[in-house]
């Protein structure tokens, strides 16, 4: 027996579960082809978005794609649920809840107060029934703020990350891409190196020279190297000056397995750079990368849809209070993005997830050689 249908015409469309309505309610992507939760014709997409915008919100929280005793996400999400925030919109069905959003009288205020009673199930759901124009419009009145060295988030500011990489990670070479990123008025979210050579010795040595020039001439902002957080954690214990600490993160137990990490590991880390004290301006100090196929590259998606996957990211994410969270939509390649269209498409999406549920998100734009995108897009 279906669990969710809805006629169309002469037909009558049957979806067995939350996941198979979700999945098929996404707007078109290759990744949810290849893994089979896609809907198989536009019919269908529309079907499925008319019957998920007839579902109670309150539904999400009770009936959830990945099992509670198997998942501690499903559980952080649920457990962490702040029911008196859910309260003034609990009586609301997805398609309710997008016009709620769209509303005039929905400012930042009203959202903020929100965000913690909204589940990342809720924002995924409606997401799949709202237009580009919609995820934009909404997203921009959500107003998140974090500080470490530097403040983020503040209105009518677009915060970058410099990234100052080199092929061998030497210094020179380093610091000419810093010095070069630095006159375009880049690097006030963050100087980020991704190195060459991905060992503790290698983390210390890059973070302590990042440390050495922004205190040198006073830059209000902060370093980061992208290396594992079980590096950066052992850097931290060596006395290396760590400003945040980086990690990739997914929407599932098992995905976030495959990084090596789970959340006990990330709440130690988070311990071990708060004891620095090296914030002057706020206290936010993680820094997460995330971005749609992730779980599905793991085999560890459970059958939900990749956009579903990618905003329980957002409930690891928003767990630990990060400075900045950055999804890097187009990196993942064409078997889960296939072009510009649906890379634009999943940015849009996870900017308003993030940013719904409370997020300071950030979109690295950008795509790989062989997606069917270029400059153009």
């Amino acid at each position: 027996m279906h669990q969710f249908s809805h006629v169309a015409g002469t037909r009558t469309y049957g979806f067995h579960d939350l996941k198979d309505l979700l999945g098929k309610a996404t707007p078109l992507r290759s990744g949810d082809l290849l893994a089979g939760v896609a809907a198989a014709t536009d019919e269908e997409r529309v079907v499925a978005q008319m019957a998920l915008a007839e579902l109670p919100l309150a539904r999400l929280l009770t009936d959830v794609v990945v099992p509670y005793e198997d998942d501690e996400v499903t559980r952080l999400i649920i457990d962490g649920h702040d029911a008196a925030a859910f309260a003034p919109i609990s009586h609301l069905t997805v398609g309710d809840f997008r016009n709620w959003l769209l509303g005039d009288d929905v400012d930042s205020a009203v959202l903020s107060v929100a965000a913690p009673g909204i589940t990342p199930e809720m924002a995924a759901a409606v997401s799949k029934i709202m237009r580009n124009q919609d995820l934009i419009l909404v997203a921009q009145k959500c107003r998140v703020v974090t500080a470490f060295r530097g403040t983020i988030g503040l209105p009518g500011r677009l915060s970058t990350r410099l990234q100052p990489n080199h092929p061998t990670d030497d210094a020179a070479g380093i610091a000419a891409s810093l010095l070069d990123g630095l006159l375009y008025g880049s690097g006030d979210a963050v100087i980020g190196i991704n190195p060459a050579t991905d060992n503790v010795p290698q983390v210390i040595r890059l973070v302590s020279m990042l440390d050495e020039i922004i205190q040198r001439y006073a830059i209000p902002t902060q370093s980061c190297v992208l290396t594992h957080v079980t590096n950066t954690l052992e850097a931290i214990n060596r006395g290396a000056p760590v400003d945040l600490v980086f990690q990739s993160i997914a929407g599932t137990q098992a995905a976030n397995r495959s990084f090596g990490i789970d959340l006990p590991l990330l709440a130690q880390a988070q311990d071990a750079a708060l004891s620095l004290g090296r914030g002057s301006v706020g206290h936010n100090v993680m820094y997460f990368e995330t971005g749609q196929g992730s779980a599905l590259s793991a085999n560890a998606h459970h059958g939900v849809d990749q956009q579903t996957c990618e905003a329980r990211a957002y409930a690891v994410a928003r767990r630990f209070k990060p400075l900045l969270v950055n999804s890097v939509v187009g990196f993942i390649g064409p078997e889960y993005l296939y072009d510009g269209k649906q890379i634009i498409r999943a940015g849009l999406e996870d900017h308003f997830c993030g940013k719904l549920l409370g997020l300071p998100m950030g979109v690295d734009v950008c795509y790989t050689n062989h997606a069917e995108a270029d400059q153009n897009d």
